[in-house]
């Protein structure tokens, strides 16, 4: 079974922007298969970073717009190191 991708892509919504265009046109500008821009739309499979550029230009979209990484939140709220006041900080007046 192949692992989704955590890569997240906006390439639906941006070919509905383009003027509608369809994965098969999308494709042909990109110089893939209808089935890559598929599997790239639904998560299943990353698109090398050269294609990824393509599929951008294609969609006259920056990287960023189109592509995106989730960042992983800190799984705790607190920190394991020792507080320290900071040095501007005068000492016992945390306030």
């Amino acid at each position: 079974m192949v692992k989704p991708t955590r890569v997240a892509n906006n390439i639906r919504a941006l070919r509905f922007a383009a003027g509608e265009l369809t994965q098969a046109e999308l494709a042909a500008r990109v110089g893939v298969t209808r089935q890559t821009i598929i599997a790239i739309e639904q998560g299943k499979y990353s698109p090398s970073l050269e294609v990824a550029f393509q599929i951008a230009h294609a969609l006259d979209a920056r990287l960023d717009d189109v592509f995106s990484y989730p960042t992983s939140a800190p799984t705790t709220a607190t920190s394991t190191r020792p507080s320290t006041p900071s040095p501007t900080t005068p000492s016992g007046d945390l306030s």
